[in-house]
């Protein structure tokens, strides 16, 4: 990976729909603010995934810093646009992936590592030859490149992307994200290629396949309607959707009145509904009590540091 295709991907950076340009072998920094190397917040064990993947010993989660989204009201906005973490190596990488096995991991949980792809996939092609064997997840926003991604074929096994948006104005707005919904479904079109519906081992973990995240928004069950409704018409019936009510007004959400607040219990209700009046039957829901602050992660560069 660090031969034609590391530099084809980074000389002039388009490893997200911003296609921003930069020359990133040379140390300048991107639209999403990476710069060469990996930058991590935590490794850790993770218990709060979807239980397929969370398992009873955890996921191990990998969090990047720096995100291609902007997104106003980011749970993990102190990582992806405070830019907290450490740059590490992509052997360093590697042996991240390693020790979460070690310590018994379920997978390797790569979130929100799309603007470090070329890294990433070098660091496990690296690992899987020193005898990585968990499946690897690739935990993204939905915005990404067709063309970056099937660099990831054989070494990703498991996709777990959002798909935010079908209003494209929500997208512009609320994540600084123009033509959001036209990257997000080619990408899930190339993710379902490479991997396929879900397919899980005899304890009930996820070895394989597509699930998308679906973040219902306040005042918005349109949008959700529209995102879901593509799902239907364009998938197999068998792939995962698990649609999330943990939305929290964080970060910058305060400054938009309409993201100001938790959903009610009616507008999960109501796209509860729309998922299953659609056939949409695979996958999981979410109580509304999961839509509190202590859900998010703490950010101290455990199990980056050797």
């Amino acid at each position: 990976m660090k031969s034609a295709v590391f530099h084809h991907l980074l000389k002039s950076c388009r490893l997200c729909p911003r296609r921003c340009g930069v020359d990133r072998l040379s140390g300048a920094v991107g639209a999403c603010l990476a710069g060469l190397r990996p930058k991590l917040a935590l490794a850790e064990l993770h218990h709060w995934e979807e239980p397929c993947l969370s398992g009873t010993r955890g996921s191990g989660a990998v969090f990047f810093s720096h995100c291609s989204l902007r997104c106003l009201f980011c749970q993990n906005h102190a990582i992806s646009q405070g830019g907290f973490g450490k740059e590490v190596t992509e052997e360093r990488l590697s042996e991240i992936f390693l020790e979460l096995e070690a310590r018994g991991a379920h997978n390797i949980n790569l979130v929100s590592p799309t603007h470090y792809l070329p890294q990433v996939a070098g660091a496990l092609a690296r690992a899987r030859r020193q005898g990585l064997t968990l499946p690897v997840v690739y935990n993204s926003s939905g915005y990404e490149e067709v063309e970056a991604l099937r660099h990831l074929e054989g070494l990703v096994d498991i996709y777990l992307p959002d798909c935010k948006y079908a209003d494209d104005g929500l997208a512009r707005r609320y994540s600084a994200a123009p033509s959001y919904f036209e990257a997000a479904t080619s990408a899930l079109q190339e993710m379902l290629r490479q991997v396929g519906t879900p397919a899980l081992g005899r304890d009930g973990i996820m070895r394989r396949g597509l699930m998308i995240r679906h973040l219902v928004l306040p005042g918005h069950l349109e949008n959700t309607r529209r995102v879901l409704a593509w799902i239907a018409d364009h998938l197999p019936k068998e792939v995962y959707l698990s649609l999330m009510a943990q939305y929290t007004p964080l970060h910058r959400a305060s400054e938009v009145p309409e993201l100001n607040r938790r959903l009610t219990p009616e507008e999960y209700e109501a796209a509860v509904s729309c998922a299953l009046d659609l056939g949409l039957e695979h996958g999981y829901l979410q109580e509304l009590e999961a839509a509190v602050e202590t859900w998010v992660p703490r950010f101290d560069l455990r199990g980056v540091e050797p």
